[in-house]
């Protein structure tokens, strides 16, 4: 029965990392590096994620610089951010990349807003199904005799105290990164 639990938990946990990460690469009025991970650039053939062809830095709270390792590639990074959707203009400096981060409108923040609050949803579902999931493995255990009526109650009762858990620390997220757009 504990293998149940571990999976049911270990699913949950991915679910709320996942969003984590999702949420981390919305761009807020403060530069933070995370922005840019979804970015793939062209590199002697191959389409790599900027981070691993340069380092990424927050010098300033509005300003990001990208430190290629090989300079031929800068213009292509530069090409690669322009075209992203993130709404960055990047300037090129000599042997690096200075991305500007502009303040954001209110309309923007609210538009934020409502694309946190639908992954934390979306992540919230995800947890419920997992939950369903380790439900539905209880009482197949049940069925098959393998564990009591009781032990699948008191099972119940741990995996929807973990979906609790799972589904309260994703509302204080959601909740935490609004104030975090709210303030930028």
């Amino acid at each position: 029965m504990e293998h149940v639990f571990k999976d049911v938990e270990d699913r949950m946990k991915k679910a709320v990392s996942v969003f984590k990460g999702e949420i981390a690469k919305l761009r807020t009025g403060r530069a933070n590096p995370n922005i840019l991970d979804g970015i793939r650039v062209e590199y002697y053939g191959q389409r790599v994620p900027l981070k691993q062809i340069a380092t990424i830095n927050a010098p300033e709270p509005n300003l990001l610089v990208i430190q290629a390792w090989d300079k031929q590639v800068i213009p292509e990074i530069d090409r690669e951010i322009k075209k992203s959707g993130l709404g960055l203009n990047p300037r090129i400096d000599g042997n690096s990349l200075k991305i500007p981060i502009p303040p954001m409108s209110e309309e923007r923040r609210q538009e934020l807003i409502k694309i946190v609050k639908k992954f934390g949803e979306d992540t919230k579902v995800a947890i419920r199904n997992i939950r369903r999931d380790g439900m539905d493995k209880l009482k197949k255990m049940e069925k098959n005799k393998e564990i009591s009526e009781d032990e699948r109650k008191r099972g119940e009762e741990k995996i929807q105290k973990l979906t609790e858990k799972y589904i309260d620390e994703v509302s204080l997220l959601v909740k935490n990164k609004e104030k975090e757009i709210l303030e930028e």
